[in-house]
């Protein structure tokens, strides 16, 4: 069942890169009284997240943050190694390049796509949301394969 506005982000153990390697993110820690905008791609390198989605929230990350984010979390179910590579070629130092490795967290989001038929595998569908102290406070969830209602421009006006 797929998460709506209302509901708690799930609380599912994730990995960003750190210093000496990767290192675990509690989803229920990190939200936990914050304001987060945290969007997911279906993967890293891949054309329309690397030349739209995450440059736009790339080059908005200041307005984004003056709203009072606290943090903006880019998500795929790829390991921290090629989240990170990914974040240092997109210029990303603002964001949070989040690994969903073993795909926990968008499975608990109900947000999965079937990328089998491209030889990708089960991975995240493209959503973009706002949670307030952990609780979604506003999801914008692509149909197919749209990029229309989860980029920054559309996070920003919802902000």
């Amino acid at each position: 069942m797929t998460v709506s506005v209302g509901d708690q982000i799930p609380n599912v153990t994730i990995k960003t890169m750190g210093e000496k390697g990767p290192e675990d993110l509690n989803t229920g820690e990190f939200f936990a009284g914050k304001k987060v905008v945290l969007f997911a791609v279906p993967g890293a390198f891949t054309p329309t997240c690397s030349a739209a989605h995450v440059p736009g929230f790339v080059v908005n990350a200041d307005k984004i943050l003056a709203k009072g984010v606290d943090a903006i979390v880019c998500l795929s179910v790829n390991d921290a190694f090629v989240m990170s590579a990914w974040g240092q070629s997109q210029n990303a130092e603002a964001l949070v390049m989040a690994a969903d490795g073993n795909g926990e967290f968008t499975q608990a989001m109900g947000l999965t796509l079937d990328g089998s038929g491209f030889g990708l595998g089960h991975r995240s569908s493209r959503y973009a949301l706002i949670a307030e102290d952990g609780k979604i406070t506003t999801l914008n969830a692509e149909q197919g394969g749209a990029f229309e209602v989860s980029s920054a421009e559309q996070i920003l006006e919802a902000l």
